[in-house]
């Protein structure tokens, strides 16, 4: 029989050997985590903007197509430019801006930094990609939306999802649904932010949101077509003095 000291003894060692031991392995596999989550986030961006590319070029893709990037303050100011692979301006990299904490600084009265991005589409026109971030029905929802020139047309998006229902609210990351906001205006003929309404029965339908400023929603899929209705207007409001500002160029 072996004595109860001799059982702790033999428990502990396996508890610290086996800590050790995830340790260990989450310090090796912690580079290629954060390789693999820079790249999703890159073809994200590449998505939205027309850009093809895949995990083995993303990275490549995306230096050859940025123009610069940008970190913009809440009243529409450049605070740092990151362009030709280092910083021209200030000392934070658009890139390395964490959308999730921007909407939370915002939430509680907070004035962070905005990213955006300018880049050069496949067909050598300029676009302007806005990353936001909101919440679904199960989880976060995120995405990207590409703005011509004009700062005022959508020419892509791109978004995803961690948890929403399969052939439900999942289907806002698909093709077909994404789509729908090309082409649609984020500002009115008098230069008023609208936003893009995602409308429960058909934007055709609506009395209210005009078809330049509304897509359809999701079929069974309201909280998740309100939540990312909600994230795309919660967003991009916050770069309309910026926009405010470049239009008055």
């Amino acid at each position: 029989m072996y004595s109860n000291a001799y059982i702790f003894r033999y428990a502990s060692i396996m508890v610290i050997l086996v800590a050790a031991i995830l340790t260990s392995v989450a310090l090796v596999l912690k580079p290629y985590q954060e390789h693999n989550r820079r790249v999703e986030k890159i073809s994200d961006i590449l998505s939205a903007a027309g850009l093809e590319a895949d995990a083995s070029n993303a990275v490549e893709v995306y230096e050859q197509s940025i123009i610069e990037e940008l970190a913009i303050d809440l009243s529409g100011e450049v605070v740092a430019i990151y362009k030709d692979g280092g910083l021209a301006q200030g000392e934070v990299r658009a890139f390395d801006i964490d959308v999730k904490v921007v909407m939370d600084e915002i939430a509680k009265g907070g004035k962070p930094l905005l990213p955006l991005f300018h880049m050069r589409a496949a067909d050598n026109s300029e676009v302007f990609v806005i990353p936001v971030r909101g919440k679904g029905l199960w989880g976060p929802i995120w995405g990207n939306i590409a703005l011509a020139p004009d700062y005022t047309t959508v020419i892509g998006v791109s978004f995803d999802h961690k948890g929403e229902t399969p052939g439900l609210g999942a289907e806002t990351n698909t093709t077909e649904f994404e789509s729908q906001f090309l082409g649609k205006k984020i500002l009115d003929e008098s230069g008023n932010f609208t936003s893009i309404k995602v409308v429960k029965g058909g934007v055709a339908n609506s009395s209210d949101v005009p078809l330049q400023h509304g897509v359809d929603a999701i079929s069974g899929g309201t909280i998740t077509s309100n939540g990312l209705s909600a994230m795309v207007e919660d967003c991009l409001k916050n770069y309309v003095p910026f926009i405010q500002k470049r239009k008055a160029l």
